[in-house]
């Protein structure tokens, strides 16, 4: 039996908007990472936080069983992890960290938790002198204080700049190694690197769910290729491409293939492109590839100059039709 199971659906309306619903059915095994991947308006902060407890739903939310859907959100037991951190800017690091043992007890140290996290030197300290990496390992150990059953983590790492997205994301995948945990993120590199199996969210519902590898070599609609990066061709746009597919793919079908798959050979491959573009990424180089009207990208250490003619290819193990 999974860990959290939750089957809810819930209609939210703001003053002047439409209203949205939310209808998702989840489940996270014991010590598994669920992420809930997608667009911002996609329904993931609402879903996260109606498993919470904080909104009404129709539906159930059950912890080995256990039904939790009447409960309050503190006795639920869930780690809640805010986006914006959520600290008590009148409260010292060490009083945050210890604020959830009024309601459970023989919880960890305080102190052992933020040295665990690499601040341990805060203790003393107030939120808003504070940055934002700081903030966030505060937050977190405030919500591994009171020893929860699963972990709740509402976009942690979003408001950060990209080395300290980049350090927490590595401790983050650390902590979450052996605790059950559902994540909400619109990040796909996030969602790769700390993931054990990712939900793939859109309009209040979720449309795939698998394995990292699963959802982004094998997406199951043109929809999901493109948001997580895969390039996404018409076969009835690009013959070239489908005759590489040997009947595999009809002509009103798509395909998806991800750029780090598509080779530039110089003068030979599988078909000729033109060079669009090349717009230089850390390491590397991202080239938009133009040919039979259509236009793919990949990666290159090397990259051609624009307007070239190069030759490219394309491993059938890495097409899929969608």
């Amino acid at each position: 039996m999974s860990l959290l199971q939750a089957d809810v659906a819930s209609t939210f309306t703001a003053d002047g908007a439409e209203a949205f619903t939310v209808d998702a059915s989840l489940e996270v095994d014991s010590g598994e990472t669920l992420v809930v991947l997608g667009p911002s308006g996609s329904g993931k902060t609402l879903l996260l936080e109606t498993i919470a407890g904080f909104h009404d739903h129709e539906g159930v939310v059950t912890r080995d069983g256990d039904p939790l859907h009447d409960r309050p959100p503190e006795q639920r037991g869930f780690g809640f992890v805010f986006q914006d951190y959520a600290l008590f800017p009148h409260m010292t690091v060490r009083e945050n960290v210890e604020y959830g043992a009024r309601y459970h007890e023989g919880t960890p140290d305080a102190a052992a938790l933020l040295t665990d996290l690499g601040v341990g030197d805060l203790l003393d300290r107030y939120p808003p002198t504070l940055s934002g990496g700081e903030r966030q390992r505060v937050a977190l150990a405030r919500s591994l204080a009171v020893e929860p059953d699963v972990m709740l983590l509402d976009e942690p790492l979003a408001a950060l700049d990209v080395p300290t997205r980049q350090s927490l994301r590595d401790d983050l995948a650390d902590i979450l190694a052996d605790v059950t945990a559902l994540y909400v993120t619109h990040n796909r590199t996030t969602a790769r690197a700390i993931a054990d199996r990712i939900a793939v969210m859109r309009d209040g519902r979720v449309v795939q769910r698998g394995s990292p590898e699963e959802i982004f070599e094998r997406p199951e609609s043109p929809t999901v290729a493109n948001f997580t990066g895969s390039n996404v061709v018409d076969l009835s746009a690009a013959p070239s491409l489908a005759a590489l597919l040997n009947g595999d793919g009809s002509l009103d079908s798509h395909v998806a293939v991800r750029p780090e798959a598509v080779r530039l050979n110089g003068g030979s491959g599988d078909l000729e492109a033109t060079v669009e573009r090349v717009v230089r990424e850390d390491a590397t180089s991202r080239v938009t590839l133009a040919f039979d009207g259509v236009t793919v990208e990949a990666f290159a250490d090397e990259p051609p100059d624009e307007g070239a003619t190069v030759g490219v290819s394309f491993p059938r193990d890495r097409l899929h039709v969608c």
